[in-house]
């Protein structure tokens, strides 16, 4: 793709533009926590897809638009054996990635799972490498991955921490395409004013409405929403390196910019009163701090705001068994984001909604001692109206202080707390649990469990010489890191 020469006013670009393509071009990755915190978020997140592709929902949307289209030079979507052009392969694999809201998670005043971005950056990186080789090249080596997801991770991220598109309707979705522009384009050699074309269009496509993740629209485009963000994002770096003119003032722009039309409305949460600062804000400078902190989904296949309230249901579920008909009422002491986003009562309507349902969740854990992707489907939960019996028994109500720690960055707890209590005025003791096992301050005894939970979900998928040939490759960092892409990509389709 040609590569354009920097425009004479490219200092005319809003200056968070400019900030991300400074950054992505020329930020070093000099810390080996955040290396090695990569390594396991592609582990985890190329073992997630794998298990996803179990499903005939997700399955079902995968290959190319046209079917029996060849590309040559194409980018390989992981456990398949399509080989597609980079922006269906994006769509692809970060679809699979997201589909069983199994894959890393970035708790902030916005949320989001910045993983996402890696169906942009394996599809380009595999991409390229082909092409290299197919020129007699070297093809890239997985480094170059690394590196990429610590760039995309950090602006998602930090554009996360003091700013929240949820307020006002938007999804966390937008900020995938934004940073997969970004890396998008600096993995292709795209210069300074390239980044920016591409990242200010990326804005320009303006934000997906949140009403597929709330009811009475919950369905399963949350699953491949952010699939279709990395996607875009390739898409705009693609036309940003043809030579595509950017949108400068995109945020800033009076009336027709981000912020006036997206960003400047009345909040839909009454505790916040009038409108929200019409601008971003930034608390930290970009570097690799998001990686870092980054939130494993190591047990439960559930939102993450409900993370540390399942593992307080299980522990308290053997004082529940036997006992279910007993049971006066279920208390879950939680923050105010989990309230907002996944405190649902009534009709749940698919798998998608449950997901993302706290009472749900806990009644599973308290019930079942345990939770699985199965548990939410039709089927089970057909079968099963004893979930429904005790979910309308559960409260839920938020402790301030649980709030207050969910936003100090020095803490980011996502606490919860659950209790019940039974007819006869007898009680379990009050199971509360701050941190959950994939969060930094539990990493020793969460990556054990990581590596496991990877092994088991390739298993699903792949024969035994081939899981155990990926799993010691992830267990060696400089191995990985050395190793070509098209060669990973060649271990991982069928």
């Amino acid at each position: 793709m040609p590569i354009l020469s920097p425009q004479k006013d490219s200092s005319r670009y809003d200056q968070v533009i400019q900030d991300i393509a400074d950054y992505v071009l020329h930020y070093q990755v000099h810390s080996e926590g955040a290396l090695e915190t990569a390594r396991y978020c592609l582990m985890d997140s190329l073992g997630c897809a794998v298990l996803a592709l179990g499903f005939p929902a997700c399955s079902k949307l995968l290959g190319p638009w046209v079917l029996g289209t060849q590309v040559p030079c194409g980018a390989r979507v992981p456990g398949t054996q399509f080989c597609v052009e980079p922006v269906k392969a994006a769509w692809d694999i970060g679809a699979t990635i997201r589909w069983l809201d199994y894959n890393d998670t970035w708790l902030a005043a916005e949320w989001g799972h910045p993983s996402d971005n890696l169906g942009a950056i394996l599809a380009v990186c595999d991409y390229l490498s082909q092409r290299k080789l197919a020129l007699g090249d070297k093809p890239l080596t997985v480094r170059m991955v690394l590196d990429a997801m610590v760039k995309a991770y950090e602006i998602q991220g930090v554009l996360a921490l003091q700013n929240s598109f949820n307020r006002v309707g938007l999804d966390h979705v937008l900020l995938v395409r934004v940073a997969s522009a970004a890396v998008a384009t600096w993995l292709q050699g795209g210069n300074r004013d390239r980044v920016m074309a591409a990242v200010s269009l990326a804005w320009a496509d303006g934000g997906a409405l949140r009403a597929y993740r709330h009811a009475p629209n919950t369905g399963s485009r949350k699953s491949w929403a952010a699939g279709d963000a990395s996607a875009r994002g390739v898409q705009l770096a693609d036309m940003a390196l043809r030579g595509e003119m950017g949108v400068p003032t995109v945020l800033t722009a009076k009336q027709w910019g981000f912020y006036d039309v997206l960003f400047s409305q009345t909040c839909a949460d009454q505790r916040v009163k009038g409108k929200q600062d019409q601008k971003f804000h930034f608390p930290r400078d970009y570097g690799s701090y998001v990686i870092e902190n980054i939130l494993f989904k190591i047990s439960f296949p559930a939102e993450f705001h409900s993370q540390t309230a399942c593992e307080a249901a299980i522990l308290l579920s053997p004082q529940v068994q036997g006992r279910c008909a007993e049971i006066d009422r279920v208390v879950v002491t939680t923050h105010e984001s989990a309230i907002r986003i996944i405190a649902k009562t009534g009709h749940l309507e698919n798998a998608a909604d449950r997901d993302h349902c706290l009472q749900y969740i806990v009644a599973v854990a308290l019930l079942y001692e345990g939770l699985a992707v199965e548990f939410y489907e039709n089927d089970f939960h057909r079968n099963h109206p004893e979930i429904d019996r005790l979910r309308e028994k559960i409260e839920v109500i938020e402790d301030k202080y649980y709030s207050a720690e969910y936003l100090d960055p020095e803490k980011r707890s996502i606490a919860n707390a659950v209790q019940v209590f039974f007819k006869d005025g007898s009680a379990t003791n009050k199971m509360e649990i701050k941190y959950p096992l994939g969060h930094r301050r539990r990493r020793s005894e969460g990556i054990p469990l990581l590596l496991e939970k990877f092994r088991a979900n390739l298993y699903s998928r792949f024969p035994p010489d081939r899981v155990e040939a990926l799993f010691n490759i992830f267990r060696e960092q400089q191995k990985l890191e050395e190793m070509p892409v098209n060669r990973l990509m060649d271990l991982l389709v069928i």
